[in-house]
């Protein structure tokens, strides 16, 4: 049996993961695989931050390969890493935590660096770049402070930037050096038309505009500019370009141009070292599009594998894509070179602009505007060089024309070629399409985009998509493709907790079995879910299944970037003693913790600590688990109240303590803060929290469905009530009417917006109807204990918690 080879890949996006992806699928067998990724976050789409911006996607939404994914075929990930130094004759990568890696094979993609003019000010804070989710991060946390934003560039990037910063409530001015929009993938005419479209969206355009410095103290107050105009901004974001990240590969003597150059084989000037994506230049070309790196990682994969291929000939490119809402293509030779001639259509009632640009009898090129639709034939006729002397009418004004004089979408997807491309960025064809529908039972684009990733970068296709749908399901996709909890199963929530009741199901895997689960062993979206839903519906009889509950749940530690564990154990309403106190810092001298943190919720965190020692820690701090990773009760935070407070009207303290070990060890669809404030100033914030207390002379205000997250909700007013009683009667009723009714991983402030506040008032006016909420809730609490008595005490339960044989980081 021949020994794995080590493959060593730098850098965790899009294009290195995808080469592994194809290396796992051609070679399965071949290579014991490594990954050094600088962010702390699996591969996502880093196209679809702007969506995320845009509030049309959440970060979860823009995964592509989870965690489970790299632990599920072999991988070895080590997030957070950069790798500082590449030693080639020793054949081996070190990282800047002192992580080393032997390799037989080494791919470099370390991608690519935001370029940042160098104009004085550029150090100030609220200046930044678009380039991943850290960024985002910053512009979403910045739109709750200030409310001016600049972004300097009007290409593509810096216009999906103002998109997003204009949804975020931002006034959002563009600069830009070039006399119109997006000059890299339009002409003149499609973009003076899409800065119409923007406009009417409330974006401001400063065209011709050369920034000369950033002007503030600390912090950006403004951009002033060459012709000593200035406008305000509180927040700046470069948008100008990016440039191959190559100081790596030019530490290690590996030859470097303006990007790592690479031979047809993505093979660099050192055997057994490969460059792919945004970091390679081949044959003088360092590419920024998807489409061009998937080409490259399919060749390198084939290399590694030793499977034989014609190597890599370069790309012509094309970008089809929504620019803030509207629909644009560009492919090949837009711009007219010389000996060129182009034909164009204009329709300026309903925004459509289309250009073609031939050359001889071949088309070369083409901008569309407004209606995209047939950007993937006209990109396939460019690749193919084919003539289409006679049809360029047809080309310009549309496909596959009915008698009517209009276009046919029907017609159009029949006429296209069986290998004409509809992914450009997976480079996925019709006949892949069609064959995942008619042979594999595709039924819905989300299962086409499980097969064949079609659709599952850019999202620019998925028109295209579901039109071969309906066009290869016949009836099956009249309309539209039901979609259940998962890939799994084409029910719903509430279809599900309707038929486990109905039929007495008592175990996930009785479940999916007799309701009909596509995938037998389901996946890491239904598990948690059905285990939750037994749980709800049968407390008293559901054991729960540790092996359906995420790792964090089941360890009661939540795993680190590093592969370390935090410990949070529970300090009820935020209060504790000196002897506490002391005992948590013996046990977290004990046992080496390198930090210890005070928390938002009023907590102490232990960080960093081994898997190995969880069980013996959680024995000796002797303390219940403060459930700081689960979707369930987390923490009720509390200020002094009356208790030591001058302005404080009710004792706070007390009744966050009492909420609390009320409600501990509470499962919930998704996780729940509580929050109880002493009087009306509010200042343990209860008005963001899931259930909130507010003090008030002679009662209680309480308040639900807030959430100080990514997306800040503030609470709704769901009653006043004069005592504690009461106030611990209404909020077990309410979060057990939100245990019983939504779906899983569902915030209260989601699920609030969506059943709406009325329904909630209306299903717990009665008393008759609050107090049977209540006794459901206290049968489901009666049954719970902290898990860690069981798990201290179980030798089986502490195997789990052995050392691994080799140290692994995901």
């Amino acid at each position: 049996m021949n020994e794995r080879r080590k493959l060593v890949l730098i850098g965790n996006g899009m294009a290195g993961v995808r080469a592994v992806e194809h290396v796992r699928k051609l070679a399965p067998d071949a290579y014991d695989i490594t990954i050094f990724g600088a962010e702390p976050h699996p591969n996502y789409n880093r196209i679809m931050l702007s969506s995320v911006l845009a509030g049309g996607a959440d970060m979860k939404d823009i995964v592509l390969n989870d965690w489970d994914w790299y632990r599920e075929n072999g991988i070895r990930l080590h997030a957070g890493h950069t790798v500082v130094k590449i030693d080639t004759r020793g054949r081996k990568v070190v990282s800047d935590r002192g992580v080393e890696a032997e390799y037989d094979a080494l791919v470099i993609a370390t991608g690519s660096d935001p370029f940042m003019l160098p104009l004085p000010g550029a150090d100030k804070q609220g200046v930044i770049a678009f380039r991943d989710i850290k960024d985002c991060e910053t512009m979403l946390e910045a739109s709750k402070t200030y409310k001016k934003a600049a972004v300097i560039g009007g290409g593509l990037l810096g216009l999906e930037a103002a998109r997003g910063l204009l949804h975020l409530g931002m006034d959002v001015s563009v600069i830009h050096i070039h006399h119109y929009l997006m000059e890299r993938q339009l002409d003149e005419t499609a973009a003076k038309m899409l800065q119409r479209e923007l406009e009417a969206q409330g974006m401001t355009f400063l065209l011709r505009k050369q920034t000369e410095a950033i002007v503030g103290k600390k912090r950006v107050k403004g951009l002033r500019f060459a012709d000593g105009s200035e406008i305000e901004a509180d927040l700046v974001v470069m948008a100008v370009g990016i440039r191959p990240n190559v100081g790596l590969a030019k530490a290690a003597g590996i030859e470097v141009n303006r990007g790592i150059v690479v031979d047809d084989f993505m093979e660099t000037s050192v055997p057994g070292v490969y460059a792919v994506g945004e970091c390679a230049e081949h044959r003088g070309i360092a590419y920024g599009l998807v489409a061009p790196l998937y080409e490259q990682g399919a060749v390198l994969a084939k290399r590694l594998a030793g499977v034989a291929t014609d190597g890599y000939k370069g790309s012509v490119t094309s970008t089809k894509l929504k620019v803030s809402g509207v629909d644009v293509f560009s492919g090949g030779q837009y711009d007219e070179p010389p000996g060129t001639r182009s034909l164009r259509y204009q329709d300026e009632v309903d925004g459509v602009y289309k250009k073609i640009v031939l050359a001889g009898d071949k088309l070369v090129g083409a901008v569309l505007f407004g209606d995209t639709s047939d950007g993937a034939k006209l990109f396939s006729l460019i690749r193919s060089g084919e003539s289409v002397a006679g049809k360029e009418k047809e080309l310009l004004l549309g496909l596959s024309f009915d008698k009517a004089g209009g276009t046919s979408p029907a017609a159009r997807l029949a006429a296209m070629a069986d290998d004409e491309i509809v992914c450009g960025c997976n480079g996925v064809s019709k006949s892949a399409i069609a064959e995942a529908i008619r042979s594999k039972g595709c039924a819905t684009v989300g299962d086409i985009k499980a097969c064949t990733k079609a659709s599952g970068s850019c999202g620019g296709c998925k028109p295209l998509v579901e039109g071969l749908l309906g066009l290869y399901a016949g009836d099956a996709a009249a309309a539209p493709v039901k979609e259940g909890i998962c890939g799994c199963t084409p029910l719903g929530r509430d279809e599900i907790v309707a038929e486990i009741g109905r039929m007495g199901l008592k175990t996930v895997k009785e479940t999916m079995h007799v309701l009909g689960w596509r995938q037998e062993e389901g996946c890491s979206k239904c598990r948690p879910a059905l285990n939750y839903y037994l749980g709800m519906l049968w407390p008293e009889e559901y054991v729960d299944e540790k092996e359906s509950r995420f790792a964090n749940e089941r360890y009661h530690a939540n795993i680190q970037k590093d592969g370390t564990y935090s410990v949070v154990p529970r300090i009820y309403g935020g209060v504790t003693s000196p002897s506490e106190l002391k005992k948590i810092a013996e046990v977290a001298e004990k046992y080496d913790v390198p930090m210890v943190k005070i928390t938002g919720g009023q907590r102490i965190d232990l960080l960093g600590v081994k898997k190995e020692d969880l069980p013996a820690m959680w024995a000796e701090l002797d303390m219940p688990s403060g459930y700081a990773y689960g979707k369930a009760l987390r923490t009720v935070k509390t200020c002094v109240g009356s208790t030591f407070c001058r302005f404080g009207t009710q004792d706070s303290i007390a009744m966050g303590i009492r909420l609390e070990k009320t409600f501990e060890r509470l499962n919930t669809p998704a996780k729940v803060k509580l929050a109880v404030s002493g009087c009306p100033r509010n200042c343990a914030e209860a008005t963001i929290k899931d259930f909130g207390v507010v003090a008030i002379d002679g009662g209680w205000e309480l308040h639900v469905g807030g959430n100080g997250g990514v997306h800040v909700r503030a609470t709704d007013l769901l009653c006043t009530v004069k005592t504690e009683d009461e106030v611990v009667e209404w909020a077990g009723s309410f979060l057990q009417y939100y245990r019983e009714n939504a779906n899983w991983n569902e915030r209260t402030s989601v699920w609030v917006e969506r059943v709406g506040l009325d329904a909630v008032k209306k299903a717990l006016e009665r008393k008759e109807d609050r107090l049977a909420l209540v006794e459901r809730i206290e049968t489901t609490l009666r049954r719970t204990t902290d898990p860690w008595k069981d798990i201290i005490g179980s030798e089986e339960l502490r195997k789990n918690f052995e050392p691994l044989s080799e140290p692994q980081t995901v």
